[in-house]
């Protein structure tokens, strides 16, 4: 913001997600338990999460599906930065999350789900395009 300019990238201080649920126990258990990431805060039905530099916030009022949303119902999906796809897509299949690891000629991909249907994918972050 150095030519007085704004820029809500200059201004933003750490960031989140809030990802409405209708099965929020059992998407409460998946990511805090199942994926391990930390509690930071919990109020009645709403738990924040820590999610690498950010939060993940869980609060209710989403749509469920028994499988993976088609993206016309949540164009959105979790991306997991990690330093070895297929070593954490193994990690999470001993805990009984169904991976799906891809090779493309730009990088490997593990996508899963949630409970409720909300796509996650992971990612390895040592891709050269992450290299700033």
């Amino acid at each position: 913001m150095s030519d007085g300019a704004f820029s809500l990238a200059d201004a933003t201080e750490t960031f989140g997600i809030i990802l409405g649920t209708e099965r929020y126990d059992a998407c409460l258990t998946f990511y805090r338990d199942t994926l391990g990431l930390p509690v930071w805060y919990e109020k009645p039905r709403l738990v924040c999460l820590r999610f690498g530099t950010g939060n993940l916030m869980i609060e209710t009022g989403g749509l469920a599906r028994d499988q993976r949303k088609q993206n016309s119902e949540n164009p959105t999906m979790l991306r997991f930065n990690v330093s070895d796809v297929s070593k954490v897509a193994d990690q999470l299949r001993a805990r009984g999350v169904d991976v799906a690891v891809t090779s493309f000629d730009w990088g490997v991909v593990g996508t899963f789900h949630d409970p409720d249907g909300n796509a996650c994918e992971l990612k390895d972050a040592g891709d050269a395009y992450f290299q700033m």
